[in-house]
């Protein structure tokens, strides 16, 4: 009988990259490596693999690489929303799917497969092959869970209530502190003590960027500033935030918790709520660095919501 391949992990962020290297180092084994060609995700594959992240036969595509999922039978997959999972679960059946982390909606996709909430993206109206793909998928991922092939590798901590939740479909959970991304950490020297972590959010409609811009300068005012941009930031914002006074705008290409692992001193890192408040805890573990999360303040709530 043929020896099965290595599982495969379908990944689309550079979150979901960290987490298919911390998986591959938790269970010391390689797996294969098809990665979706977004913004940073070349760039953060090389540097996982300069070091060391146990990946084989890194293929970069666009669309759904359906050879690669056809031929491993172990997936490891971080939106278990994603029209284009949906698809291949249902066309292909995996045997087994191990999620990992995609923001906050790892949560989410938690409560779907417990039955806690539907099948659908939080805050997003779903409508057309989506849909109707939707219910298969789901039946077909839950009768993995049931058969004891559906498990959860993330850092976020899903309380006591959810975990068990999983457990009675026979779902496990299995936490990591983003040991390999610390162990493997490149020293890294900021120009400033305080640095700001760039958001999407007001491209994304979720906040005015004038109040976003506002909270820039009222951070570099205080001190001058380092500034991360956020993968998806707009090229507009960025430019904006690039003329404010004491703010030096670092383009690394890079997730931050993969820069910030290497902090080698005292910084105040500055970020509005996002998946960073979980990771970056770990990530900054031991170090001398302190994440900081920021709101606009009261009068930017006000402008915000005229």
């Amino acid at each position: 009988m043929a020896r099965e391949l290595a599982p495969l992990a379908w990944v689309e962020s550079p979150l979901q990259l960290i987490g298919a290297a911390e998986w591959a180092h938790a269970e010391g084994e390689s797996i294969a490596l098809a990665g979706r060609l977004t913004a940073q995700m070349p760039e953060t594959a090389d540097e996982l693999l300069a070091r060391g992240a146990r990946f084989v036969d890194p293929q970069p595509y666009l669309g759904i690489p359906w050879g690669l999922l056809a031929r491993h039978r172990h997936w490891l997959v971080g939106d278990g929303y994603s029209g284009q999972f949906r698809l291949a679960a249902t066309v292909l059946r995996p045997r087994r799917v191990t999620f990992l982390d995609d923001g906050a909606n790892s949560v989410a996709y938690a409560d779907t497969l417990t039955g806690r909430r539907p099948y659908r993206r939080p805050g997003h109206d779903e409508r057309g092959l989506t849909t109707r793909v939707g219910p298969l998928a789901h039946a077909h991922v839950v009768s993995r869970a049931l058969a004891g092939d559906v498990d959860f590798f993330t850092a976020f901590d899903l309380g006591y209530e959810r975990r068990d939740a999983l457990a009675e479909i026979g779902v496990p959970v299995h936490r990591h502190d983003f040991a390999f991304t610390r162990e493997t950490a490149r020293p890294h020297l900021f120009r400033t003590s305080r640095v700001v972590l760039g958001s999407a959010r007001p491209d994304d409609g979720l906040l005015e960027r004038d109040v976003y811009l506002d909270w820039v300068a009222h951070e570099a005012s205080i001190a001058p500033v380092t500034y991360l941009p956020h993968r998806r930031e707009s090229g507009e914002q960025l430019a904006d935030v690039a003329g404010t006074p004491d703010v030096f705008v670092e383009r690394l290409d890079l997730p931050v918790e993969l820069v910030l692992a290497g902090a080698v001193e005292r910084l105040d890192v500055l970020t509005l709520a996002s998946s960073t408040t979980t990771t970056l805890p770990l990530v900054l573990r031991g170090s001398a660095a302190v994440l900081r999360p920021r709101e606009p303040g009261a009068r930017h709530r006000r402008r915000a919501v005229r």
